[in-house]
């Protein structure tokens, strides 16, 4: 210790010590995974906090969507047991149950296998994915990393964190995670940027692969597409019946399409909503 630093009182030491834990923080000690089905993992500090309740709706609610809900299910069933499972993609048109299929999955394989945990990691936090790897790791449970509305932008280096969690660098990705992401895009980049890479590079295969070919690190890919209005009305019927909301079906079916009418689209969401509104109007608690 230099002379100047032994003519500090110890008062003043103890402020200096202070400083320096809150600049470089102690490790954070490991989560209770018991705690909870599924957690939601945050920077600044670095945390998982436990998600008692998770937001999703049953399995047997999401409706048209049968061969990517067989699919997702059999992988996660593996992987839940112990087995091989790959890292799935949903990507596809908006509002047709992508994020509500992962937590809905989740939920029908985690009544089986307590041990298997949701982790939710926002895009913006990819860059500390490491950093929850090493937590993930040393835990004797098993986990689904999901990551929804996953995309990048032309300037966006986080897809670079993400191949973290894909490939997993020397150390390899945990056999113990998985990870499930949700996307409009099929190759998590805008098609215009994808184009306008292609022709302003020097070498225009080149100059798009890094990030095209991340989407090709994902085993599975599940497209998910615009419904009809048979599907459409399908989906409402199922959530009248599992609800115990009683309409007319002429009446339900001229309110519905009125719906979709005023929202120039339909999809999973949108017949939601306009369950939600019908509930609402019959006094029909969902909550």
């Amino acid at each position: 210790m230099s002379k100047d630093m032994m003519d500090l009182d110890p008062a003043d030491l103890g402020r200096i010590a202070e400083a320096l834990e809150r600049m470089a923080p102690p490790p954070l000690p490991a989560p209770d995974f018991a705690a909870a089905p599924a957690f939601v993992w945050h920077v600044a500090p670095d945390r998982l906090e436990p998600v008692p309740v998770v937001n999703r709706i049953g399995l047997e609610l999401l409706v048209g969507i049968d061969r990517s809900r067989d699919t997702l299910l059999d992988n996660t069933q593996r992987f839940a047991k112990g087995f091989a499972a790959n890292n799935a993609l949903l990507w596809g048109a908006r509002g047709m149950g992508k994020s509500s299929l992962v937590k809905a999955i989740h939920a029908e394989v985690n009544a089986d296998h307590p041990e298997l945990k949701l982790i939710e990691l926002q895009r913006e936090d990819l860059p500390s994915v490491g950093r929850l790897l090493a937590h993930l790791r040393a835990a004797p449970y098993r986990f689904v990393l999901f990551c929804d509305d996953l995309s990048f932008s032309h300037d966006d280096q986080h897809y670079k964190s993400l191949k973290a969690v894909l490939d997993g660098g020397i150390e390899g990705r945990p056999a113990n995670v998985v990870l499930y992401a949700t996307s409009n895009r099929r190759h998590l980049m805008p098609r215009d940027m994808i184009e306008n890479e292609r022709s302003s590079a020097i070498n225009p295969s080149e100059a798009v692969e890094e990030k095209v070919s991340l989407s090709d690190r994902f085993g599975l890919w599940l497209g998910f597409h615009p419904c009809d209005q048979a599907e459409f009305l399908a989906m409402i019927e199922r959530y009248c019946t599992a609800y115990g909301v009683t309409v007319d079906a002429d009446t339900l079916y001229a309110e519905a399409i009125e719906w979709q009418a005023t929202r120039g689209a339909r999809s999973g969401r949108v017949a939601w909503q306009f369950f939600v509104d019908l509930a609402g109007r019959q006094g029909v608690r969902i909550g």
